[in-house]
């Protein structure tokens, strides 16, 4: 009768204690599962550009997703054959270049899509990005990001789930038109109308941060548009965590 009891504490404890490491492991996948933020992809296009299109146009379909957020970059370095980009700044030529330099590369392009900052896409190729969406979304985001608001404007909080040493970060602040269309008068393009989708209106670098304890701002929107908080590795690194807010 001793032995018996014994033998059936031991199973209830060992019973107990895979009990509990199941409730542990679903845990952290639950956590996994809240850290699994959007993924950015950003666009480097160009009205002056003829070969554009069918990229602006998968951008297009790709901001319909809620699982990813599409960024539509006008760079101003085709301005000169003939029609100037109404949406193009400086910086996000120097953002591509960035990416380039990055990679080892001294040359843009247009269009070309970047995935989570890491992965580059040459052209209009939906199948290999839908892949890149795929693997990028598979895995936690090393940071996460919450924009709320209240009364005050917004609140942004951001905390890194990387053990030490943790690279050096960005935060940035993006806003974005979610569509505009636009007559193109001259150039390549002459005669035909653009749509753009999820066109940046502006990108602000907020902060350094070392990941070492939670990031916490607030923002006062200066617009009524969509508004997108980047997270990533300094230098043009990866991206490794993003929220927007409609």
């Amino acid at each position: 009768m001793r032995h018996g009891a014994v033998g059936t504490e031991t199973v209830m404890k060992t019973t107990l204690a895979g009990a509990l490491a199941v409730l542990i492991l679903l845990g952290q996948a639950a956590g996994a599962q809240d850290r699994q933020g959007p993924v950015v992809v950003e666009l480097f296009t160009s009205q002056g550009c003829s070969s554009c299109p069918p990229a602006d146009a998968l951008l297009g379909e790709l901001a319909m997703r809620e699982d990813v957020i599409a960024l539509a970059l006008h760079v101003d370095y085709w301005d000169y054959i003939g029609w100037e980009d109404t949406f193009a700044m400086p910086e996000m030529t120097q953002r591509q270049h960035g990416y380039a330099y990055a990679a080892g590369s001294t040359v843009v392009y247009t269009p070309q899509i970047i995935i989570g900052g890491q992965d580059h896409v040459v052209g209009v190729r939906p199948m290999a990005v839908a892949d890149l969406i795929q693997a990028h979304a598979s895995a936690p985001d090393p940071v996460s990001v919450s924009l709320i608001r209240d009364a005050g404007g917004l609140a942004l909080r951001a905390e890194a789930h990387m053990d030490p040493p943790r690279p050096q970060m960005v935060v940035q602040v993006v806003t974005f038109s979610p569509h505009e269309e636009m007559a193109i008068e001259r150039g390549e393009r002459a005669g035909t109308t653009a749509h753009h989708y999820n066109v940046v209106t502006s990108w602000q670098v907020v902060a350094e941060w070392d990941g070492a304890n939670p990031f916490a701002a607030r923002i006062e929107p200066q617009s009524d548009l969509p508004l997108v908080v980047i997270v990533q590795q300094r230098d043009h690194g990866p991206i490794l965590g993003a929220a927007r807010l409609d």
